[in-house]
């Protein structure tokens, strides 16, 4: 099998949540990945439930071709620290909103790692954000994903445009209105 063939089909992002719970917000990421065309493996796995399968899974990363590792975690967040301690690639941590103290606390444990072990720290909830910056990372040395990127931002920027002249058509009583589904 040529290297070509064997890159196409390889998973280079790896998606990692603590609980199934977390699915709803790390779906984000996995479309914005999508959407990039760029390969990912999704796995659940608690460092506190299961840490013999999570730091199992750690230790193989660097093995693999996984190029960056977006991981979502709530409450004491280890997991985005876990993996940044055993691997050798960049992490990017999602905190995840928790009922107690609305995300803060998972934010609190993903960006305050110790030094030497960094972690890229997206907003709470944000998997979204943490899929652009992976794309970003990737885009360094890739044309393809610098062009996707290019486009994402022009798509974002004709929104913006939209938006406005609709409110100032429409007023902003009516666009209210239509943004909660009372019109």
């Amino acid at each position: 099998m040529n290297n070509e063939i064997s890159n196409e089909k390889m998973n280079i992002v790896s998606i990692i949540m603590g609980s199934d719970s977390d699915l709803p917000i790390m779906k984000d990421a996995m479309e914005f990945l999508d959407k990039m065309n760029i390969k990912y493996e999704v796995n659940i796995l608690s460092v506190h439930r299961n840490p013999k399968q999570a730091i199992s899974y750690a230790k193989e990363i660097n093995d693999k071709k996984i190029k960056i590792i977006i991981a979502g975690a709530g409450g004491a967040a280890h997991l985005p620290g876990i993996f940044a301690a055993y691997c050798n690639v960049p992490v990017i941590g999602v905190p995840i909103k928790t009922k107690t103290l609305n995300g803060i606390d998972s934010l609190y444990s993903i960006v305050q790692m110790p030094s030497g072990v960094p972690v890229a720290t997206v907003g709470i909830n944000n998997s979204k954000n943490a899929a652009i910056l992976a794309t970003k990372i990737l885009a360094l040395n890739n044309n393809e994903l610098q062009k996707g990127l290019a486009d994402y931002k022009k798509e974002l920027e004709e929104k913006g445009y939209i938006k406005n002249e609709k409110i100032n058509i429409i007023g902003y009583e009516k666009y209210l209105k239509e943004m909660n589904g009372e019109i």
